[in-house]
């Protein structure tokens, strides 16, 4: 559990944690999940290895990219080839489902209990899996919007239907310039509703959103709550991480509980209150 090689002991303590957390579960009065990037890559949604080799090959083979990640960055010459990147980024990140069932198996244990998620994840798997929308707080954006680059107005757009013309239509790594999106108000070039810099837009969807989770946190306060963190690390930690340690330190009957693989851990003061699988997020959710 805690090196490459399994022994009697971590297996055993393994065991122990995913016991306590299945208990845990069964005893909340309510849950809050937050969820990070490793549930998404525990789900199979991998940004670099073979996956990325799949359908970024030939950018890879031009630019040297390493991982989609780092490839969204790069300052093409053209919106045609910006495009043709982005549409198949958004298209198998957001419009084809994952390749294992994690989020379902995820739903499946919360689907009779009293929850709420917040995550940083952009990629819509909770919905697609059937979580209520109305329990989901996306606090850094959706793959599948754009926005005004300006931006001009707080509004964004779906873009499904586009991303997979862009998808279809692209040759030699550039989409045909008719597809390149534009705002409707001031004809500037749309970009990604990704929270990236002070350009980022918060919708009215946003808000509801937000206005939603603050009303979850008050309706449980001070109650059994089982704050749940799934695969986040240290990038934000500020929007899950401490966030959740923060409010099972203010609440005595709260649990906080983190499962993910390599980041498991808990400050000294919830440690009597917080139980830690160093583990993968699917693999734990199934043993559950």
């Amino acid at each position: 559990m805690y090196s490459k090689t399994w022994t009697a002991e971590s297996i055993s303590a393994y065991c122990s944690e995913t016991e306590r957390l299945k208990k845990a579960l069964e005893q909340a009065d309510a849950i809050l999940i937050g969820a990070g990037a490793g549930l998404s890559a525990s789900a199979g949604y991998t940004y670099s290895g073979k996956r990325f080799r799949r359908y970024f090959q030939d950018f890879i083979d031009r630019y040297g990219f390493s991982d989609m990640y780092s490839g969204g960055f790069y300052p093409f010459d053209t919106l045609e080839e910006h495009w043709a990147y982005w549409s198949r980024y958004i298209y198998i990140n957001r419009y084809l489902n994952p390749p294992k069932p994690v989020y379902d198996r995820l739903l499946a244990l919360i689907r009779n209990k009293d929850y709420f998620i917040l995550t940083t994840n952009v990629d819509h798997c909770f919905q697609r899996a059937g979580f209520d929308k109305d329990r989901l707080f996306y606090t850094q954006g959706d793959y599948g919007l754009w926005q005004c680059s300006r931006p001009c107005h707080t509004k964004t757009y779906d873009n499904e239907a586009t991303v997979r013309k862009m998808v279809e239509q692209q040759k030699n790594m550039r989409i045909p310039s008719g597809l390149i999106p534009h705002c409707p108000l001031c004809h500037s070039p749309m970009t990604m509703n990704l929270r990236a810099d002070d350009t980022f837009v918060e919708d009215d969807g946003w808000h509801a959103a937000s206005r939603r989770y603050t009303q979850f946190l008050q309706q449980h306060k001070g109650k059994k709550i089982l704050f749940l963190e799934l695969g986040t690390g240290m990038n934000t930690p500020g929007i899950v991480k401490f966030s959740f340690w923060r409010m099972t330190a203010e609440n005595p009957r709260a649990v906080y509980a983190c499962v993910n693989l390599g980041e498991a851990f808990a400050p000294k003061e919830i440690a009597d209150r917080s139980i830690c699988i160093d583990g993968d997020i699917g693999k734990t959710l199934e043993f559950l």
